[in-house]
């Protein structure tokens, strides 16, 4: 299983290469189901994974001018305050029992994979949906609204902080129709927020022991990696075809995680 789950960290940084997200949807299934990590150990894990390969990959678009640091810094100023809020505080203050309903126990480990499933879920339609390639024209014609930027940046603030996720199928949408940005500035500036987000969240599990430091350098490693080839096949190959085929692919797998719990209950 370790083979196939190294394999699948490669898939990792290829995605998040190719179409800027992604890679964090994968990241959890591969902690939990192919190492054998505990779901909220996984989430820290995905955070570091995550994290630093975006950071490489931010710094690869950055070379290539598609990245827009004040854009990037302006929707992330929310965004990380609401991820180490959550990893700091929120989340170690989540019991392990939530709650029993019949006899049947939810648990807090069960409850973050269900969720991360219909994560899965929203994300795949994300990435099935057919965007244009360049600046929405009305969003060009209207004033940025500080509400719903805020509004954006603590939703994507505690989806990273709760799950682990970088939370790209949100930023990408919102980059180009709140900060009207260009779809190809729009993907390498959501790699440098996911990766922002992504690291200094992680830093509020810092002090946490029993961190696999071996598993998570070696993921990551594999990851990075991944990256950099999934940014050499973004110029070969159209990304949008593989983000469809990709959210196919998560579709099915949100699925099959969300059935696996479900009847782990029962």
């Amino acid at each position: 299983m370790h083979l196939l789950g190294y394999f699948a960290s490669l898939l990792i940084g290829i995605s998040l290469g190719l179409i800027g997200g992604g890679g964090s949807i994968l990241t959890m299934p591969v902690m939990v189901y192919l190492f054998g990590v505990s779901p909220i150990t996984a989430t820290s894990y995905s955070l570091f994974i995550v994290g630093s390969t975006s950071l490489v990959g931010a710094a690869r678009q950055y070379k290539q001018g598609t990245v827009n640091i004040r854009m990037a810094l302006l929707f992330a100023a929310t965004s990380v305050a609401i991820v180490f809020i959550t990893r700091k505080w929120l989340v170690p203050a989540i019991p392990e029992q939530i709650a029993s309903i019949h006899g049947v126990v939810i648990t807090e480990s069960w409850l973050t994979m269900v969720l991360f499933a219909l994560l899965m879920l929203i994300s795949s339609v994300f990435m099935m949906r057919n965007k244009a390639n360049g600046t929405d024209q009305a969003a060009v014609n209207k004033r940025i609204s500080i509400r719903k930027l805020l509004l954006f940046g603590t939703s994507i603030g505690l989806v990273t902080g709760l799950l682990g996720a970088g939370g790209g199928f949100l930023l990408i949408p919102a980059l180009v129709l709140m900060l009207r940005l260009p779809m190809k500035e729009a993907v390498g500036t959501s790699l440098l927020v996911i990766a922002l987000n992504s690291l200094l969240g992680f830093t509020g599990n810092l002090n946490d022991k029993g961190i696999n430091w071996s598993l998570l350098l070696t993921v990551t490693s594999l990851a990075i990696v991944g990256i950099l080839l999934g940014s050499y096949l973004n110029r070969k190959v159209k990304a949008d075809s593989l983000k469809k085929a990709f959210g196919w692919f998560v579709l099915a797998m949100g699925i099959y995680i969300l059935v696996k719990e479900l009847t782990a209950l029962y």
